[in-house]
């Protein structure tokens, strides 16, 4: 097997999210053959890994599971406990180790995905993929057609980006542009948006760029999967025609 980056490797082996490795390894929670392990670390599976003073090699390999759940709001989309507000690993309770696949903001509720299949939130994630993600949204002004016609047409908002200052990273504000997407009216204060991208608050940002503010929002579905009548709090399984077609679209084997 060849080295890959340790946030890679402990991704695949359902150990914890990318973004997780990430923070556990600026935290110092990591060693690599008894060494402190620092970010970019290249790892082999003959490596000795312990996370939390617990050995990875002492943890039974997990079966592939992903779950659907309809996120309330004030739950936040993290593994780690820095925010006040309860964390969406914890909420939840489930039996085995899982990460959520992106995020949804601590104001947002609706669907995201939870899984223990690295590669799964990968190219989930991947910008470059441009999978669709359907949001409801409710605004606090009554809609204008102007406001939807730049909505869809694609517009330029400011975004937070992390930049790198030698082994500094702190977060700027950059221009971005949006990617055109579909919008359908709902009525006067509510309309329907796909996106193919994700931007940090990206619906809100572009409300708030058009003189309105988001009082609701809700994401409905994430590719070929949909909320449906799933109750807010809870969660299921992902089902076997759900996980047949949304591993086609990724051009993934299906692990199960």
């Amino acid at each position: 097997m060849e080295d890959i980056r340790i946030n890679k490797y402990l991704s695949e082996k359902g150990i914890c999210s990318r973004r997780e490795a990430d923070r556990l390894l600026k935290e110092g929670k990591i060693l690599v053959n008894g060494k402190l392990a620092e970010p970019g670390l290249k790892v082999s599976q003959d490596c000795n890994i312990e996370i939390l003073g617990e050995n990875i090699r002492d943890k039974a390999e997990p079966d592939p599971v992903v779950l659907v759940f309809n996120k309330p709001r004030g739950i936040v989309c993290t593994e780690g406990h820095k925010d006040k507000a309860p964390n969406i690993i914890d909420y939840i309770g489930y039996e085995s180790h899982i990460f959520p696949v992106g995020r949804l903001d601590k104001d947002s509720e609706g669907l995201i995905l939870l899984t223990n299949i690295g590669e799964l939130v990968n190219r989930i994630n991947k910008k470059e993929y441009g999978h669709e993600k359907e949001y409801l949204v409710r605004c606090q002004r009554k809609l204008s057609q102007e406001m939807l016609d730049k909505l869809s047409k694609g517009m330029r908002i400011e975004v937070p980006v992390s930049k790198r200052d030698g082994k500094t990273i702190r977060k700027v504000f950059e221009y971005r542009d949006t990617l055109p997407c579909k919008v359908k009216k709902i009525d006067d204060y509510t309309f329907n948006i796909v996106l193919t991208q994700g931007f940090n608050r990206q619906i809100r940002r572009m409300c708030a760029a058009l003189g309105n503010k988001v009082t609701e929002l809700k994401r409905i579905r994430i590719m070929n999967i949909s909320l449906g009548k799933l109750e807010t709090g809870k969660y299921r399984r992902a089902s076997e025609d759900e996980l047949r077609n949304l591993f086609k679209q990724l051009d993934m084997k299906m692990p199960f």
